[in-house]
């Protein structure tokens, strides 16, 4: 005969654990340990209590005092209360139902106990912390329960896991590291994989996996939850995303806009009588035309009209050739080196700007969708912008793919890429390189060994996912080139590369209101719309953006308007940056602001606002002045440059001096 508890529940007696009828309650969990220190029941030794597990119940002990999980605690924790419908009380007393729940349980009530007092067949095993595979599912009962039986189990699930401190587990156990990797390839769903913790396909169901949604380390084929993420996500059949590519093709000029909702934020141009110009990313072999040692650089004929320079730390020596030599090849001087009429294999970072040529490098690289090669070198890196816990996974796999005696550095696209699509771009990388190394070695004389392909390609290898809604190119020729080129590097995005409707009687720029936006790009006067401006003013050494209230009188006082006018400005500084491609120092001349809460703010927010720009910048914090000194990496010469030409009257001064007044006449 079961002791009844308080309430008039009887206690569920069960294996391993006394009923009180020898004279131990066995749930004294006062210290974690029993008073008596004696084993009790038929299992010899009492079970050690669940860690996490909490008392407060029945410390008074005696026959009377056992606790109402007893029956749970022997079969270690893994028992679930039995859905279905509610018990009506036995004839005669309270047994059939189960022992009622009380205040700070972290488990399920335990399951009803039979008239033989053992535990119901259909009990199920919880999930318990660090299980790699699912729970067993239920049988008897439990499966002839039906469909209303499994619906009141994910609710008492749910219901349990969102109490007390179960919720706070089942948090902890969601950002766990590890993952399980048992044989059977069972027990991850496609969200676990990602974040390392079980997955439940709805809330309390049974875990139902299967093995094509397991991805070994990433080494396989993407499970469908990490493809769905590359694909991008769909609204009503369209593609949804932050970004809008728009490629308008004309013969004397390819242009390529890119838009965040509908607003431009970048713009790229490209014509025929450019090649020359837009050079940056290509490989050739030059001729040292002379060292300059005072400069630390030497002028290279790479067989474009000005000369290219390469400075003292872009210079690769082998140190094969070095060995003879006791001076340590790293101080070594340029002209040591390098002497003039010898050839060699370089690359050009930076495009000719003004009357300066381009700037080389001899350590070359070769940029791909997923990976960076750079042959002959032992650098090895991953993104910085990826995650940590894609970092290592990448690392992982970079041991097996990177190939002996080249370097890799994985780009910010590889984030979800397998084992086999990295392999495949090295490998594809590879080809190209030895490809380029067999021309150098029958190249003569200076020449071109690869060229960067169209801009419109390079732009999408370099920008393209999931991030962006859709490429639209109003060229035949184009959208099949750039098409097969995304279904070859990235398939799941191919659908998003559209052709524009030729029949649209506006043309595409004009369409998603490109064209009014690059005019106002091209004004030296910028609105903001709070009614403040900004003016950008162009010279030799820097840009300088002066901050002004203009039309924005405000609502409260003198620094709540100056604030927000400036949090305006930081915002619109940023984009102005990106979009006219301004580059070099820079000075920003902000509205001076009394209260340090305010400067800092500012500075936050336009630190927030370039780090969307992938061009590399540097800002420094607000000067005495209200001024803000940063520079931004200059590649080419700007929006403005690519748009207009020289004036010949004024010769770019901007000005015509008098000459009456001048000549003394």
């Amino acid at each position: 005969m079961t002791e009844p508890l308080p309430g008039g529940f009887p206690e569920a007696p069960g294996p391993g654990r006394s009923n009180g009828s020898d004279g131990s309650d066995g749930s004294d969990r006062d210290g974690g340990r029993s008073d008596s220190g004696s084993a009790s029941g038929s299992g010899g030794s009492r079970p050690r209590r669940r860690r996490g597990s909490r008392g407060g119940r029945s410390r008074s002990g005696g026959t009377g005092g056992g606790s109402e999980l007893t029956a749970l605690d022997a079969a270690g924790g893994d028992a679930s209360p039995e859905p279905g419908p509610d018990r009506a009380p036995a004839a005669g007393g309270l047994e059939g139902l189960p022992a009622r729940p009380r205040i700070g349980d972290t488990r399920p009530a335990p399951a009803p106990v039979g008239s033989s007092g053992s535990l119901d067949s259909s009990a199920a095993r919880r999930p318990q912390i660090g299980d790699t595979r699912r729970a067993p599912g239920g049988t008897g009962s439990r499966a002839a329960s039906g469909a209303g039986a499994s619906q009141g189990a994910g609710a008492a699930a749910a219901s349990a896991d969102s109490d007390g401190e179960g919720s706070r587990r089942r948090r902890r156990r969601r950002a766990g590291r590890g993952r399980g990797s048992g044989s059977d390839g069972g027990g991850w769903s496609s969200a676990g994989a990602r974040d390392g913790a079980p997955g439940r396909s709805g809330a309390g169901a049974s875990a139902a996996y299967t093995e094509d949604e397991v991805e070994e380390d990433g080494a396989g084929i993407l499970d469908p939850e990490a493809a769905e993420r590359r694909r991008g996500q769909e609204r009503k059949g369209r593609p949804v995303g932050r970004y809008l590519m728009a490629v308008q093709v004309r013969p004397e000029a390819t242009q390529v806009a890119v838009l965040e909702g509908r607003t431009l934020i970048e713009h790229y141009l490209s014509r025929p009588q450019d090649d020359a110009q837009e050079i940056d990313g290509n490989i050739y072999i030059g001729r040292v035309q002379n060292v300059l040692p005072g400069m630390e650089a030497a002028f290279i004929d790479i067989g474009t009209p000005k000369n290219a320079v390469l400075y003292r730390g872009d210079v690769r020596f082998d140190r094969e050739d070095m060995e003879d030599n006791p001076t340590p090849p790293s101080s070594k001087r340029i002209e040591e080196l390098l002497r003039p009429g010898q050839t060699i294999l370089c690359q050009v970072t930076k495009n000719p700007i003004g009357s300066k040529g381009a700037r080389l490098t001899q350590e070359v690289s070769l940029p791909g969708r997923f990976v960076v090669l750079i042959p002959n070198s032992d650098t090895y890196g991953i993104s910085k912008r990826l995650p940590d816990d894609e970092r290592r996974r990448l690392r992982r796999i970079l041991d097996d793919v990177r190939p002996a005696g080249h370097g890799l550095i994985v780009r910010t696209a590889a984030e979800s890429a397998t084992a086999d699509e990295l392999r495949r771009d090295v490998a594809r990388l590879l080809s190209q390189w030895v490809e380029i190394d067999a021309r150098a070695k029958r190249a003569r004389g200076p020449s071109l060994l690869y060229g960067e392909p169209d801009v419109a390609v390079r732009i999408i290898r370099e920008e393209f996912s999931r991030q962006y809604r859709g490429v639209i190119i109003d060229s035949q020729e184009m959208y099949r080139d750039v098409k097969d080129y995304v279904a070859s590097i990235s398939p799941e995005l191919a659908d998003r590369v559209e052709l524009y409707d030729p029949t649209d009687p506006l043309p595409i720029f004009e369409r998603h209101h490109v064209h009014e936006q690059l005019h106002k790009a091209l004004d030296r006067k910028v609105w903001l719309p709070s009614g403040g401006s900004l003016i950008i003013e162009r010279t030799e050494a820097l840009t300088v953006i002066d901050v002004n209230t203009g039309k924005n009188v405000g609502t409260s006082n003198l620094e709540e308007t100056v604030y927000r006018n400036n949090l305006e400005a930081a915002e619109e500084v940023a984009r102005q940056l990106r979009l006219r491609d301004i580059g070099g120092i820079i000075v920003i001349d902000f509205i001076d602001m009394d209260i340090r809460a305010n400067r800092e703010s500012v500075m936050v927010a336009f630190r927030a606002a370039l780090a969307r720009d992938k061009t590399r910048t540097q800002v420094f914090d607000l000067s005495e002045l209200g001024l803000v000194e940063m520079t931004r990496k200059r590649i080419g010469e700007g929006l403005l440059a690519s748009f207009s030409e020289t004036c010949p009257t004024c010769a770019g001064r901007g000005v015509v001096f008098d000459q009456g007044l001048l000549s003394g006449d």
